[in-house]
């Protein structure tokens, strides 16, 4: 078995062969930190790059990817919802190049799509959350079905509009499965090819990058696919256990995360990270706002607090506004039995909003040609015209799913930063309002990958860290950083 040193080295002598960072100040900082985040979960780890201006500009890897490999920047890793604006900029390809319009109705090219009155729903709301075909548990689903594309798609096509709980609070219920089969349909109805070939075909051979991100894991790429540590433990040995032992060695059948505290050593970690004053200045902000007296306020500013992982994700992810039954309806099938999304069979399915599959490099290379307005290498792949729409804020408020202000453009949401700002003027439905220049997409893991089309920034993050976006700050720790960095630097 590797060890996390080795990972180490193999980072440095690909930041060798690439020559023009390989003593660049941001790539030695971010690899230290993606180093120090691994926390108390090695082996495992993660992959991070950084591009600025078209150009690759830092690159880290840290930890196991698979009890046999190390990680690195062209390592595939399985990315959940991250995978969302690599379909969104498919689609957005296919509209520069006129084959599809936002404000036509998704039946004009579906017509199945447009039973129980979906007629008129349109790209630009479901890409911006406003469709209201987010549940997915209105639909007859079960964890076989979902592997199934076809059969799957004919069950979206024929499902119900449905409101979220209380709908009248929030702007946009978040699509986090449903969204997937959509845009996946109306791509495979427009460019008359399966999604994978249309991706390929469109998005990611014109970027170089076709073979290190899919919807559907070719077979024999499937084994290359970072896993959970707890998977770690192969099939075979699995078997030769059981052949030894006298009961049966079932593996673990547990999918989901499981929360832990937080150690002195991770504690220490976070408070040496370059936002963790910033962190404690907005907690304490915060907890200011919610005091009864001026005079507990003036005693909050003395102290700053020290704060855990809850704590500083709570910054970014205000849990106290989660409406518990819109996401069950977005998130959970109505059998209610969870998908083992890195199981070699899930892995080879088509799920596009969950089961997206990509390294950190084809993520980065996918946002910095966001970030350079849809241009990469001399070639257009997003007209001027289209860059403007995707990347203009549709909706402001909260969303119904997910606990905070999402600012939703055309299939990616803002940047979550709160150390540094990059607000700009927006105007919509008659509205001025100032939104967060710099877009992108996380997945439920964690990863996440985002532009900054001012800066001409792109950033992607991608691990195999058992935690989830609701309970984990490595995310936020590195975007901060990364952009830290890239200001101190200017």
């Amino acid at each position: 078995m590797n060890n996390n040193n080795e990972s180490i080295s193999t980072a440095t002598q690909q930041n060798a062969t690439a020559g023009t960072y390989t003593d660049n100040h941001i790539q030695r900082r971010l690899q230290q930190l993606l180093t120090d985040l691994q926390l108390d979960d090695a082996p495992a780890g993660g992959a991070l790059v950084v591009y600025q201006a078209g150009k690759c500009i830092a690159q880290a890897s840290v930890g196991l990817a698979r009890a046999d490999l190390s990680w690195n920047t062209d390592t595939l890793s399985l990315n959940f919802s991250t995978g969302k604006g690599i379909l969104a900029t498919l689609v957005h390809v296919l509209v520069s190049q006129k084959k599809m319009d936002y404000d036509l109705p998704i039946a004009h090219y579906w017509s199945a799509f447009g039973a129980q009155n979906k007629e008129k729903i349109t790209l630009r709301s479901v890409m911006s959350h406003q469709a209201n075909i987010f549940s997915i548990q209105s639909i007859d689903l079960d964890n076989e079905t979902v592997l199934d594309w076809n059969m799957t798609l004919e069950k979206i096509a024929a499902m119900p509009v449905t409101a979220p709980e209380q709908a009248e609070l929030y702007d946009s219920a978040y699509s986090a499965l449903v969204y997937g089969w959509v845009l996946g349909g109306v791509i495979e109805a427009v460019t008359a090819m399966p999604l994978a070939q249309a991706l390929r075909h469109y998005l990611t051979e014109p970027l170089g990058i076709a073979n290190s991100c899919y919807f559907g894991v070719p077979e024999n790429q499937v084994d290359k696919v970072a896993r959970l540590v707890k998977n770690f433990e192969s099939v075979e040995e699995v078997s030769e256990n059981a052949q030894e032992s006298s009961q049966p060695q079932p593996r673990s059948r547990r999918h989901k995360p499981v929360l832990k505290p937080d150690s002195v050593d991770t504690l220490q970690t976070y408070s040496d990270l370059p936002s963790y004053a910033c962190w404690q200045q907005q907690a304490a902000n915060q907890y200011a706002i919610q005091s009864v007296t001026a005079d507990s306020e003036e005693q909050i500013g003395k102290v700053l607090p020290t704060l855990d992982t809850a704590q500083i994700n709570l910054l970014y992810f205000d849990n106290s506004q989660l409406n518990l039954k819109n996401y069950k309806a977005a998130l959970l099938l109505a059998s209610k039995e969870p998908i083992d999304y890195y199981h070699p069979q899930t892995l080879r399915a088509t799920i596009p909003a969950a089961n997206g599959v990509a390294s950190a490099h084809a993520l980065a290379t996918i946002y910095a040609m966001l970030a350079n307005g849809g241009m990469w290498q001399g070639k257009t792949l997003i007209d001027e015209a289209t860059f403007k729409q995707l990347s203009t804020p549709q909706v402001t408020g909260m969303d119904a799913v997910m606990p905070a202000h999402m600012d939703w453009r055309l299939g990616y949401h803002r940047r979550f930063s709160i150390c540094n700002s990059d607000n700009f003027e927006v105007n919509t439905h008659d509205t001025k309002f100032h939104a967060p220049q710099s877009f992108g997409h996380m997945g439920y893991n964690g990863s996440v990958a985002w532009c900054d089309p001012e800066q001409q920034l792109s950033f992607a993050f991608v691990h195999n860290f058992d935690v989830t976006m609701l309970n984990d700050i490595r995310q936020f720790a590195l975007t901060e950083a990364v952009l830290d960095l890239i200001n101190t630097e200017i």
